[in-house]
């Protein structure tokens, strides 16, 4: 009995120590890294820069009516059975090939590869000054990203691609959109792949400590893959509660005793 004493010890100890706590699953702490609150404010939110698959929408308007007559077939005709959002952007918005251009009509191709929205701006007004035009004061070009899409996967609520419309969504934004991260997953070291120019890379974000507001991964990027860990404690088989550790706890231990006593009286 004294050696079942013993093993129902370790087996307490080691489900104690597996229990998720307030560490665990609460966002932006502050763990001792912040050395003034004006730090809280600074956060890190460069231009996004084009990358291979983006999808750009390219709307040009005019005040001039000859003008305009010319840009309309600049515009492009949306597919039937496009449907809406997404999809009708799939179809009429521009998308970035392999070597990093946009076919745009009658301007042929631009390439905007590692550009921002403002830069490509100017470069299609410049284009059509070069070409077509005397006067670029009368046009008014806007471009924008198609959606930013991003893929989450792991211990979510719900694993998947998503698409928000927003300039500027921050990881946070993209994984409650996704059901947030589950008590079950490991919020330390959030794994972000994004696309460059050259290829993919691994980035790692802890979003458990405040200064996860300053890092270059706080801001997300289309196309960018996260992933969500689980805990090592998961594998334990511990319970997310307390209240779950203990009946687990005392199923085993009840389990023991009885086995136990059977081998006694075999």
């Amino acid at each position: 009995m004294n050696k079942l004493i013993v093993v129902f010890a370790v087996l307490l100890s080691v489900l104690c120590s597996s229990c998720i706590t307030n560490k665990d699953v609460v966002y932006l702490q502050d763990k001792g890294t912040v050395v003034n609150d004006s730090l809280l404010l600074k956060e890190i939110g460069k231009p996004y820069r084009v990358q291979i698959n983006d999808i750009l929408s390219i709307n040009i308007k005019s005040t001039n009516t000859e003008i305009t007559e010319l840009l309309a077939i600049f515009q492009p005709v949306e597919q039937e059975g496009s449907g809406g959002g997404q999809e009708a952007l799939y179809f009429s918005g521009f998308t970035v090939d392999l070597h990093g251009n946009i076919e745009f009509p009658i301007l042929g191709k631009l390439n905007v590869l590692g550009f921002t929205t403002d830069e490509i701006n100017a470069k299609v007004k410049q284009a059509l000054l070069d070409k077509y035009l005397k006067d670029v004061s009368q046009i008014f070009i806007t471009v924008k990203m198609a959606g930013l899409r991003y893929t989450v996967t792991g211990e979510t609520g719900s694993t998947g691609v998503y698409t928000l419309f927003q300039d500027r969504v921050n990881i946070i934004e993209a994984l409650a959109n996704a059901g947030d991260i589950k008590n079950t997953g490991d919020r330390t070291d959030i794994k972000i792949i994004r696309q460059y120019p050259g290829g993919q890379k691994i980035h790692s974000i802890d979003l458990t400590d405040i200064v996860a507001m300053q890092s270059p991964y706080y801001y997300i990027q289309s196309n960018d893959i996260i992933l969500v860990k689980p805990l090592k404690r998961k594998a334990l088989g511990g319970g997310e509660t307390a209240t779950q550790t203990l009946t687990t706890i005392a199923s085993i231990f009840s389990v023991l005793v009885s086995t136990y006593f059977l081998a006694r009286n075999l």
